[in-house]
């Protein structure tokens, strides 16, 4: 009975721990959105190898709107006059989980939302 019981907290344990910390669920992770790239293949559904930025980026260039964006992200108004679709962030770490450390992107609020918002996304280095 012990035995039984034991396994059972065990189990227990282990499926919290698993719901818990399972992933984000948030689209633009799934889909890799900022991710480094040097070929549009590099990239999943829709997106496309951002050549201009170091270390690529993969993105979505001349959104209009958020909606034009996964789930995640949003549509940036670039100081190159292009609009990309950047992962939203909070923090440094949330834009870097694909990237590597000499083509990191910094989690910025000095940008322009297309949709007029507020907030930070994950701006890449111009290459």
């Amino acid at each position: 009975m012990r035995r039984v019981l034991a396994l059972s907290l065990v189990f227990a344990a282990s499926l919290t721990l698993t719901l818990a910390c399972g992933d984000s669920g948030v689209e633009a992770d799934e889909l890799g959105v900022g991710a480094e790239c040097s070929a549009a293949a590099d990239c999943l559904d829709g997106q496309t190898c951002l050549a201009q930025f170091k270390g690529g980026y993969c993105g979505i260039e001349d959104c209009t709107f958020d909606v034009d964006c996964p789930e995640g992200s949003a549509c940036v108004a670039h100081e190159d006059g292009s609009n990309y679709c950047f992962r939203i962030c909070t923090n440094k770490s949330e834009c870097n989980a694909n990237r590597g450390p000499d083509v990191e992107s910094n989690c910025s609020s000095n940008i322009t939302f297309t949709d007029g918002g507020g907030g930070k996304a994950c701006v890449p280095p111009s290459a």
